[in-house]
Formats: C-alpha cells, structure tokens, sequence
C-alpha cells in the first residue's frame, strides 16, 4: 500500500489519498492520471489492469485500487 500511496502522491502532491473516497467523482484523477495509474501499477505491482477492471468504483480510493490490484495479482 505504501508504495501505491507514493505513486499517487507523485501524480498530486497537494492530495492526501489515505482519507479520500472520491478521487474519481470529485475530480482528482483524471483519465491522463487512469492511464498513468495503470501504467504504473504494471511496473511497479507487475500487474496488468484490463480494460473493464477501469471503472470509477476501482480507482475512487487508494483502499479501492489496492484491493483491486490484490486481486489481479492473485488471479
């Protein structure tokens, strides 16, 4: 979790991601900052985030994004 929260950090260092729940609906990432996310995890987690995993409800929250790269990796 640690290091999601640093990759995050870099895309908005102004944001604290450990309390939010509403990075997508309240407009903090943005599909530039999707698409670097997904990017990112992929090095980083060694994960690949498919096309129909990138819904708001995964990417709404660091807690949500961690969960759902946890389970990408143990599929």
């Amino acid at each position: 979790m640690d290091e999601l929260l640093r990759i995050l950090t870099k895309l908005h260092p102004d944001v604290d991601f450990t309390g939010r729940a509403d990075l997508i609906d309240a407009g903090v990432l943005d599909s530039f900052d999707i698409i670097s996310l997904v990017a990112e995890v992929d090095s980083v987690f060694d994960v690949r985030i498919p096309a129909e995993e990138i819904v708001p409800e995964n990417f709404n929250s660091a807690v949500a994004l961690y969960a759902m790269i946890q389970r990408l990796a143990d599929e």
